[in-house]
């Protein structure tokens, strides 16, 4: 008989007492404006270890009565490690959340949503950045922030594994035929395709063109200003504006993410939780039906083979009747121009690198190339579109604020020429300022030669900006007011874009601004909130018009597009997202309360931004 080594035999105890499983379920209800429960390692397995250093994954079986997000929390003798969780809605799964993420920031991703979550088998999982050693773990917390209605997690069998054990445990399906919720109920929820046909047929009748009275590119038909035959900008008594193509004011009020394609189902290894799938005949004749694009599946049921004209034709008539009058980010890159509607075009090839944070290199001797060329193939056929508005130039980069990671990881990274330029810089002095002093020379270099090829290859259309995250550093707001922006946009994800943060790049670029996302949504139809919540479909309107307006009685704010045109999947996209942030539903249907919100303050625009009449000032109610 062969001898098995004390030291396997010994590691062997220690892994098989750390994964012994308890049927225990243990109850959270969430109450009050933040609420977490703590529970000592003990108490939840007497067989945990105080040090989890050696360990992959905290795999816990759980089941949570809303989507809302909560964290996990780790309390080492060195300080709180904490994780957010995207949960599933009345389903158990086993989550296996790696360690790892407890102790090391994420530093791989091109921009702030890639680098601040991934998606997992049966949740999403958060980067929340309260990181650091789990050698001296004595007690785990679940927390949740504004909870609403007093949402329950039920707990079970929380253990230390080395490998992940992720599964949906739910042994019947959760997403029916329609992309819906199964374990949800909620008013209009279609039982039937006869339901989604009469509501279909009755918002068909109901739309309206005439509702606003407005140019041929939505410009204010009772102003004036000089034609140019494109979009640009101009400062008129102290108020920046667009001005159209036809010399009439503009405001520009738009969507992300149109397009008929909706944000594709994560299906791999948990096909079991769907009900259906888009039949085969119709994923092979068609490249947007993938296997679970239940909104474009549904766009088939409601306008037949030729949906994707249909489609454009419609959501036409919808915007103008919503008083939409930008096609923003994200969209189908030939909406606007197929239908007549002022559209932004969003640009790419510049580099961002996942591995340097989302930073190119712009010291390899071929970048300069390499730009222009992405620049050419992109910028000329567009320079003669009077509908275009104007260039984004990129997204949310995550190293602002970050600076000293960025550098860490460049240095620690492959050989590469901007690695090169970086030690050659540091032996004029490796202090923390000239580190950050590099990162932002690298930065201008990089957006002065991109901005410049854009111009060279399009004169006649704006710059609109690199949609900077949230409320970039006064650096980075400083080091774009002179390389070629003519707007500075950015996300702003709150409930009030705060006119002191637009001051602040107002005084600093001396540019017009615009808001390039912003969203509400709320605990419903086994969808999650997203940024920001409110309590009810009424209140994402009443947030809306509260954002909106206050936001564009600022004299510099022209612009403020919505994050997004229709609701993620509720199993979660690409990085676990499953929010309720939609102008319609994966039914195409419209939240008629978010709708109706939209078209009155779409009305009230150009008065609240020239100032003859104030904002409203009902605040939404967010719990």
């Amino acid at each position: 008989m062969k001898k098995i080594p004390f030291i396997l035999i010994f590691l062997s105890l220690i892994a098989g007492t750390s994964c012994r499983k308890s049927d225990d379920v243990k109850t959270v209800t969430f109450e009050g404006k933040s609420f977490e429960k703590k529970w000592a390692v003990k108490d939840l397995n007497p067989d945990l270890p105080a040090d989890w250093s050696s360990f992959g994954f905290l795999t816990i079986d759980f089941r949570a009565s809303s989507t809302q997000r909560f964290h996990v929390s780790l309390y080492d003798t060195g300080g709180v490690r904490r994780l957010r969780i995207l949960p599933f809605q009345g389903a158990w799964v086993r989550a296996s959340i790696p360690l790892a993420n407890f102790q090391f920031r994420n530093v791989i991703g091109h921009d702030m949503a890639a680098i601040g979550q991934k998606g997992m088998p049966g949740y999403g999982l958060g980067f929340s950045g309260s990181v650091g050693t789990i050698n001296q773990v004595d007690s785990i917390g679940f927390l949740m922030d504004q909870p609403i209605g007093s949402p329950v997690l039920e707990i079970r069998n929380l253990r230390l594994t080395m490998t992940p054990e992720d599964s949906v445990l739910s042994p019947v399906p959760l997403v029916d035929e329609f992309g819906q919720w199964i374990p949800a109920g909620w008013p209009g929820k279609a039982a039937a395709i006869e339901d989604l046909q009469a509501a279909w047929n009755e918002e068909d009748k109901a739309l309206r063109t005439d509702r606003f009275n407005v140019s041929d590119y939505g410009g204010y038909l009772e102003t004036r200003a000089a034609a140019t035959g494109f979009f640009r900008v101009e400062k008129i008594d102290g108020i920046w504006w667009f001005i159209d193509p036809q010399g009439h004011y503009f405001i520009s009020a738009g969507s992300t993410g149109i397009s008929a394609g909706g944000s594709f189902a994560r299906t791999e290894g948990r096909e079991y939780i769907y009900k259906s799938f888009v039949p085969e005949e119709l994923k092979t004749s068609d490249r947007r039906l993938g296997k679970a694009s239940f909104f474009t599946w549904n766009l088939y049921r409601r306008f037949g083979p030729d949906y994707y004209q249909k489609w454009m034709e419609f959501t036409a008539r919808r915007m103008d009747d919503w008083g939409l009058n930008t096609v923003a980010n994200w969209s189908d890159p030939t909406l606007g121009r197929a239908v007549g509607m002022p559209y932004v075009a969003t640009l790419s090839g510049w580099g961002f690198d996942a591995k340097t944070m989302g930073m190119p290199d712009v010291y390899s001797p071929d970048y300069e190339a390499m730009v222009d060329a992405a620049a050419a193939r992109q910028c000329e056929p567009l320079r003669n579109d009077p509908f275009l508005l104007g260039y984004f130039v990129g997204n949310e980069p995550p190293w602002p604020g970050r600076e000293m990671e960025l550098v860490r990881v460049i240095l620690e990274g492959d050989d590469t020429p901007m690695k090169k330029a970086l030690q050659e810089f540091l032996k004029g002095g490796d202090t923390p300022e000239r580190r950050k002093a590099f990162v932002y020379d690298t930065y201008t270099r990089f957006i002065t030669l991109v901005n410049k090829s854009i111009r060279k290859h399009d004169p006649n259309h704006l710059n609109l900006g690199l949609r900077f995250g949230g409320d970039p550093p006064e650096d980075l707001v400083k080091s774009s007011a002179s390389v070629g922006f003519d707007v500075f946009s950015l996300n702003i994800y709150s409930y009030f874009a705060d006119h002191r943060r637009l001051d602040r790049i107002a005084e600093f670029t001396g540019l017009p601004i615009i808001i390039g996302e912003f969203h509400f949504g709320t605990t419903e139809r086994g969808l999650s909130p997203g940024l920001r919540q409110t309590i009810s479909q009424e209140e994402r309107g009443a947030a809306y018009r509260y954002y909106v307006e206050n936001a564009v009685a600022h004299p510099n704010l022209i612009g403020t597009h919505w994050f997004q045109w229709w609701d993620q999947p509720s199993t979660g996209r690409g990085d676990g997202e499953n929010y309720n942030i939609g102008m319609v539903d994966v039914a195409d249907r419209p939240y008629g309360e978010l709708i109706d919100a939209a078209r009155e303050t779409n009305a009230r625009l150009y008065e609240i931004h020239s100032g003859k009449i104030p904002p409203v000032d009902r605040v939404a109610k967010t719990q």
